[in-house]
């Protein structure tokens, strides 16, 4: 018993150490995001060339340049070219973002299409992707860590008992004068009552039980403080892109005007898109892979980078892209028509991409490309409102029609758009603050939902580089597993393993039967370690004396009755078979 005691309360604390750790990991891997290099115009003797230096070197107004897949090394100023700046490190967006002369470019951003040059607006130590790694040390410091009460004690009330003890004997023997041996007998029943065993052992028990149920689900809980702390959340944030969506474009309909034969249409797009790598030509090539349908034998083809791709196919011009690129290719009598359904689509926060075929029999379409809802998002809003959870809040960096689009769809209760690192941070902290507040109350009831108490706790879920800030800072910090980045992971509390969204809720769920289970076998420890403590030295007095045997049976089955009662835990239901998405859901 003391060495199996021994190793679960030794266990249990190296649980909660791994904590500490978390800083240096989560700040390690968001300098690998850093750029190492940086090509920047030297001039000297007249003449002038580009030079690599380290980005650290690099002040506002020097010249530099980016090639493509190359990270942009400070934040600057687009000099000149165009080209596509995949930007999700910062604002989470999932489709890349055009730049020209005038546009900001930010440190850790990718350019995709063209090289690009551009002058430096602040140095590297200043840069938007520092100002992330500062935002998630700050809020790291800033939290502080939950000390369970029993570990503050434990050591404390052991060594009171045993000098408790002491005293018994020396009192019953010397001012009761109690035979030696019969003290010594009643001294050492009340250390066997009083022993803290059954108090000690609730915490490690209850939790590593709850970490073993919650693995096999799918969801990683980082110690004790984690389940803690989930099981008082009471309104959830989520970041949109690779959150709430899957983080990628996907084409999701086609809306065909004069063309009668959709995958023909489709394999004149997989034609032009052959030798493309951007988003949306993955999401075509991806579409009609899933079609069964062969790519057409497109010829002259030509890119225009953040616009569009014309060719040749069977004889007649074919293009895809920007309306405004592919505009001389659709037929007069039809420009109205797609306009109108173009603008539609834009209007619901989704993308569309136009393809037009000239010639004789000229048509055209438009392509809806969105990114698809993640599996269990559709019913999340509900389950979590069935827990007592309000306001279900999506933060994102997103325009503000795709996070109307998806707010509406998934039936958030409010929505933040084009949000950047420290915004998000700065909206969770004022949400922390104003239900930390003694004067707040939740609305109609949510956050009860009859439940004993008011959880104010609010818990931020996201998989981002972008959403590390957010996570550091909220109470419970929840990261997508499966997709997330490590700086996400590192800043997490709890991993989600699985790409399905349903095992959050799950998760809270367990976490608030476990500080149930948790509560009750500290109440029994304690009802144990009293009541037979004042019997034993009650009944010592009064010719009722307890038997030493009774007393390692209470000691002993308390302790064993908290570790069955932990053990529950281990057969908890399992996640509810996700909700099918609703056709609207699919199409998003």
């Amino acid at each position: 018993e003391g060495a199996l005691l021994l190793f679960l309360f030794t266990l249990s604390g190296a649980l909660e150490d791994l904590a500490m750790e978390r800083t240096r990991r989560e700040i390690e891997a968001l300098h690998k995001l850093m750029p190492t290099s940086a090509q920047v115009w030297i001039e000297s003797d007249g003449q002038g060339r580009w030079e690599e230096i380290d980005p650290e070197a690099l002040v506002a107004g020097q010249r530099i340049k980016v090639r493509p897949g190359e990270l942009i090394p400070v934040d600057a100023e687009m000099l000149d070219g165009r080209s596509s700046i995949d930007q999700s490190t910062l604002t989470g967006e999932s489709m890349p973002r055009g730049v020209t002369k005038g546009d900001a470019l930010y440190a850790g951003t990718v350019n995709l299409d063209n090289p690009i040059e551009a002058i430096v607006t602040r140095p590297a130590i200043e840069s938007s992707l520092h100002k992330v790694l500062r935002l998630v040390t700050e809020a790291r410091q800033q939290r502080e860590p939950i000390q369970r009460l029993i570990d503050r004690v434990s050591q404390p009330y052991a060594i009171s008992v045993m000098v408790a003890s002491a005293l018994v004997a020396l009192v019953w023997w010397l001012a009761f004068k109690d035979p030696a041996a019969e003290a010594a007998i009643t001294a050492i029943t009340f250390l066997i009552v009083m022993s803290p065993c059954a108090l000690i052992i609730a915490t490690p028990t209850a939790t590593l039980t709850t970490i073993a149920r919650g693995a096999r689900a799918g969801v990683l809980f980082k110690g004790g403080q984690a389940i803690d702390r989930l099981s008082q959340i009471g309104a959830v944030c989520f970041d949109k892109t690779g959150t709430l969506t899957m983080g990628r474009a996907a084409l999701s309909a086609i809306d065909a005007i004069g063309w009668s034969d959709e995958r023909k249409l489709l394999a004149v797009a997989a034609g032009l898109e052959t030798d493309s790598t951007h988003p949306i030509a993955r999401a075509v090539h991806e579409a009609a892979r899933k079609a069964g349908v062969t790519p057409a034998r497109v010829t002259d083809t030509r890119h225009a980078p953040g616009q569009g791709i014309t060719g040749m196919c069977e004889g007649e011009p074919v293009a895809i892209g920007l309306y405004s690129y592919v505009e001389e290719n659709i037929p007069m009598c039809l420009r109205a028509r797609t306009r109108d359904r173009l603008a539609r689509v834009q209007a619901e926060g989704q993308m569309g991409a136009v393809i037009a075929a000239g010639g004789e029999h000229g048509a055209a379409a438009v392509f809806v490309i969105s990114d698809p809802i993640r599996p269990g998002a559709p019913g999340l809003v509900r389950r979590l409102h069935d827990l007592g959870v309000y306001p279900v809040r999506m933060l994102t960096g997103d325009n503000r029609a795709t996070a109307e689009f998806v707010g509406k769809q998934l039936g958030l209760d409010s929505w933040d758009a084009e949000l950047l690192p420290e915004d998000k941070v700065r909206i969770v902290r004022e949400m922390r603050e104003e239900r930390r507040s003694p004067k707040w109350r939740p609305a109609h009831g949510a956050g009860t939902n009859g439940l004993r108490g008011v959880r104010r706790g609010v818990a931020f879920i996201g998989d981002g580089v972008n959403d590390a800030p957010a996570l550091a800072a909220a109470d419970v910090a929840i990261g997508i597993g499966s997709i997330g980045s490590d700086a996400a992971l590192e800043s997490s509390d709890i991993v989600l393993l699985n790409d399905d969204l349903e095992t959050a809720p799950w998760a809270m769920r367990l976490a608030r039967r476990a500080r149930s289970i948790l509560r009750f076998n500290i109440i029994l420890a304690l009802s144990v370690i009293i009541i037979m403590g004042l019997a034993t030295l009650v009944g010592s007095r009064i010719d009722m004396d307890v038997p030493m045997s009774l007393g390692v049976v209470a000691h002993e089955g308390g302790t064993l009755l908290v570790v069955l009662n932990s053990l529950r835990l281990l057969w908890a239901p399992g996640v509810e078979p996700t909700e099918a998405p609703s056709a609207a859901g699919a199409a998003a």
